[in-house]
């Protein structure tokens, strides 16, 4: 059986792979420029002025935290659909318990009706010279 939405979910996951994986490289390659930049600024410090510095180390800062709030992200929605699957999976184990106590309650009822059907037709075998309808 195959959950509703899942092959929908499947290629989502494949486009949102490809995305983050474009938008990851640009982000790298915009981290590396800025190293770059920081660390022409470190070996060179009478070439950079020490405010120049600043605003090196603050955008290598910026740049960062732009590339790993998109990496969080991620990381929050796969926790959520987790989750939610974690969620789903114990409630699904409830229900299938619900139905093997159920079916085992009605497999005993089953099973007490026969012996009682079983006693009767025995003891009815057992009445000696029962008139019969012929008689």
């Amino acid at each position: 059986m195959v959950p509703r939405g899942a092959p929908e979910r499947g290629q989502n996951m494949a486009f949102r792979k490809t995305r983050n994986t474009a938008e990851l490289d640009q982000s790298v390659e915009e981290v590396e420029g800025k190293i770059r930049e920081f660390v022409q600024v470190v070996t060179n410090p009478e070439r950079q002025a020490g405010s120049e510095s600043e605003l090196a180390a603050s955008n290598i800062n910026s740049v960062l935290q732009r590339v790993t709030a998109t990496s969080v992200q991620e990381i929050d929605k796969l926790i959520t659909e987790l989750e939610a699957s974690r969620d789903m999976l114990q409630s699904e184990a409830s229900r299938v318990q619900r139905e093997i106590v159920q079916y085992s309650t009605l497999s005993q009822a089953a099973l007490q009706s026969t012996k009682i059907i079983t006693e009767s037709l025995t003891q009815w075998k057992k009445v000696p010279d029962a008139p019969t309808r012929s008689d």
